[in-house]
């Protein structure tokens, strides 16, 4: 009965990467094969581990969420990240994200405003034995200079506007990953530093998903 379910398990995996993550370009075999290597369902909350493979966003504490395998493996594809890059992620969630940046990475920084999914996602880390991440409960929707400059910065959910601390905490070659605008004009975009001071800004898609807590507002006119 075990093997039985193992197998499923297996075979829903597989079902996921093929299905869902190749078919929106997402065709790095490193890529790929850290999502066989990195077990999602371990990071899903038990009450929707059902769903750990589903295409669709999984709910976590304080209207927090983990996003789409294909977001997640998008991401990924999108920084180029190299074995000896220094990495800030904004938003911790379950620690999921930070692993698999964690296995392509030198060193990362994860912060998570939140202190339960804090908890929850260095317990995750723990488990899986994952010692090149330092987590941190703070606010960094406006930006982490703490431990710049960074090779690659990755913000997990949205903001209305991208806060200028972020561009500035990236390395010459540095790449940022955000998801910039409001419901329901939201754009997946790449930061790159060109060199010390220049950035090149890349509209990637459209999508939409949950904002940063605390995230930049831009400026309403009242009347």
């Amino acid at each position: 009965m075990i093997m039985k379910l193992d197998t499923n398990l297996e075979q829903n995996r597989f079902n996921m990467v093929e299905q869902q993550i190749r078919t929106w370009n997402v065709l790095d075999p490193a890529i790929l094969n850290l999502l066989y290597k990195v077990r999602r369902e371990e990071f899903v909350p038990a009450a929707y581990r059902s769903l750990a493979f589903a295409d669709m966003e999984i709910p976590l504490d304080h209207g927090a969420v983990m996003l789409t395998p294909k977001m997640e493996a998008r991401i990924l594809q999108e920084l180029h990240i190299k074995k000896t890059d220094k990495i800030l992620e904004v938003g911790s969630g379950s620690g999921y994200m930070t692993a698999l940046l964690a296995e392509l990475g030198a060193q990362v920084y994860s912060v998570e405003i939140v202190p339960t999914l804090c908890s929850i996602a260095k317990m995750n880390l723990q488990t899986h034995g994952i010692t090149n991440v330092t987590l941190e409960q703070g606010d960094a929707a406006q930006g982490w200079p703490q431990h710049g400059p960074y090779d690659v910065i990755a913000l997990t959910a949205s903001t209305p506007i991208l806060s200028e601390a972020f561009q500035k905490s990236l390395n010459p070659g540095g790449r940022l990953f955000a998801i910039v605008g409001e419901e329901p004009l939201m754009a997946a975009t790449l930061v790159t530093c060109v060199t010390p001071g220049v950035y090149e800004t890349k509209m990637l898609f459209e999508t939409c998903t949950a904002p940063l807590r605390n995230a930049l507002q831009p400026q309403r006119f009242t009347f």
